[in-house]
């Protein structure tokens, strides 16, 4: 049985076990790209004490296969994972994971580059912070959207 590409889960993941998972079988992978988001103790300017995240189920998982769909057909990648955390979080805890397999390096630094940024922009994720004067809900970031912007002028492999 194949593991599922998308989890979204409360429980911390391991990412050696999950990157064996991934590659196990495949003799046609030369490289194994991953990301690993963690809570900052910081973020603009405050300190942040702990983090909670929200999603909408069933929709997030589905937007999330279709950003690895489109990972897949750009860069040739044979397989992806994603792991994403919800509920509260304190700083150093893992929140996401995205690993990728292909037959060479650059298609996997590249597609897991191009899978976290189209997660951090369209996948429905909300982030609440807690910092010293209280509870904050967390934008989307600038430099996020551009980073998903200059996927349009790359061109697909």
């Amino acid at each position: 049985m194949t593991a599922p590409r998308v989890l979204i889960q409360h429980q911390d993941f391991d990412v050696s076990a999950e990157l064996a998972a991934l590659r196990a079988g495949d003799a046609r992978v030369g490289a194994v790209c991953s990301f690993v988001g963690t809570v900052r103790d910081r973020n603009e300017g405050a300190s942040v004490s702990a983090m909670e995240l929200e999603h909408y189920p069933g929709m997030t998982e589905k937007c999330i296969e279709a950003i690895i769909d489109r990972a897949v057909a750009r860069f040739g990648i044979f397989g992806a994972r994603v792991i994403h955390r919800i509920g509260p979080l304190q700083p150093l805890d893992q929140i996401v994971l995205v690993a990728v397999t292909s037959a060479h390096r650059g298609m996997s630094f590249q597609a897991c580059e191009f899978i976290m940024d189209y997660l951090k922009s369209e996948a429905p994720f909300w982030k609440k912070e807690q910092i010293p004067e209280g509870a904050r809900w967390v934008d989307a970031r600038v430099s996020d959207e551009q980073a998903l912007a200059r996927w349009a002028q790359i061109p697909a492999h």
